[in-house]
């Protein structure tokens, strides 16, 4: 039996799967299944994977009749694989040839890690830029309160660990966030501090509707986090909690003044529940609300009496920040 199995989801990708594809080929850990899931392709890819498949009997292809989404593909990867490992890989990506080689040695020498990601590479219509996401298990659950820690096709995984938690269509376009937001609360995650994979960026596929629904699904998700220190997802105030943990700009004072009180309230509740690190969750807010009252929409001097007197962040704002807050607010 192979120890890792490589699920692929595709749809009409006859540009791209063959380099993807190679790319997994050619790896310096080989003890793995690539098992390609067609979500119903309507160009040439299936003739390309077949004529690859003829090269390697490491590949394995399902065809669906119907489109169902890339979310049921990666599900019934999942629901299909028998072996240890489960890594995945977009069809338009690019795996490095030590990728698989590195995340199985540290899960290998790691017992205690239910997933292993990398740092990535962006390119494509953009300058490439390596996206480095936070590496140690407590910061990574700090920054899925505000942000996705990992990127998809870097990730590898223990299917024992994963057990019955799978990607919710609820959170379309950003089920990746759902599920690992999930997963990182019942297993201990590692980033390798290393680009292993290059994720092929296309603006001109995220159209204004996309935008607003993985906007939403965003705010759904991060509720979603803060039920674990007793924050209700449908509280009348819940928006106020995320924006003390993820930065909206242009708030009101009065926003300001509520998104502070959430602040006090989810560092309060943290040190009695310890679900985050307290010192990293601290500081992470810190910034967050500093940036908040750096970017407010309104300036007067009720609000920067506040700020200055009540808020308790005054002694950590910079002190040119303080000069410019002060100036506009006498205006």
């Amino acid at each position: 039996m192979k120890r890792l199995t490589v699920i692929m989801p595709v749809y009409n990708g006859e540009l791209y799967i063959e380099e993807a594809v190679n790319s997994l080929l050619n790896q310096t850990f080989t003890d793995f299944n690539l098992l390609i899931l067609n979500d119903n392709s309507t160009d040439s890819t299936v003739e390309i994977i077949e004529r690859l498949q003829k090269k390697d009997d490491r590949i394995q292809l399902i065809s669906k009749t119907k489109n169902e989404g890339p979310a049921n593909l990666r599900n019934e990867g999942i629901d299909r694989a028998d072996t240890e490992y489960i890594a995945l890989l977009d069809a338009d990506d690019i795996a490095l040839p030590t990728r698989f080689e590195k995340q199985i040695t540290i899960l290998d020498n790691n017992p205690n890690l239910g997933l292993c990601g990398t740092w990535f590479t962006i390119f494509g219509d953009k300058k490439e830029k390596v996206l480095r996401h936070e590496v140690e298990h407590d910061a990574l659950k700090v920054q899925f309160l505000y942000s996705c820690g990992l990127g998809n096709s870097t990730v590898m995984f223990r299917k024992t660990a994963l057990g019955n938690l799978r990607f919710e269509h609820q959170y379309v376009p950003a089920e990746d966030y759902g599920l690992w937001s999930e997963f990182i609360a019942k297993s201990e995650f590692y980033n390798i501090p290393e680009s292993l994979v290059r994720y092929r960026w296309h603006p001109g596929n995220i159209s204004q509707t996309k935008e607003e629904n993985l906007r939403i699904a965003e705010v759904a998700i991060k509720k979603r986090q803060l039920e674990r220190l007793e924050i209700p997802s449908n509280d009348p105030k819940s928006i106020y909690y995320v924006n003390a943990v993820c930065l909206k700009r242009k708030q009101t004072p009065e926003d300001i003044k509520e998104t502070i009180c959430a602040a006090k309230i989810i560092l309060e509740k943290n040190k009695n529940l310890g679900i985050y690190n307290q010192d990293m969750l601290s500081k992470h807010i810190d910034k967050v609300i500093i940036r908040t009252i750096r970017n407010t929409s309104i300036y007067n001097s009720n609000f920067y009496k506040f700020i200055k007197n009540e808020s308790g962040y005054f002694s950590k704002i910079p002190l040119i920040d303080k000069i410019v807050f002060f100036i506009k607010s006498t205006i």
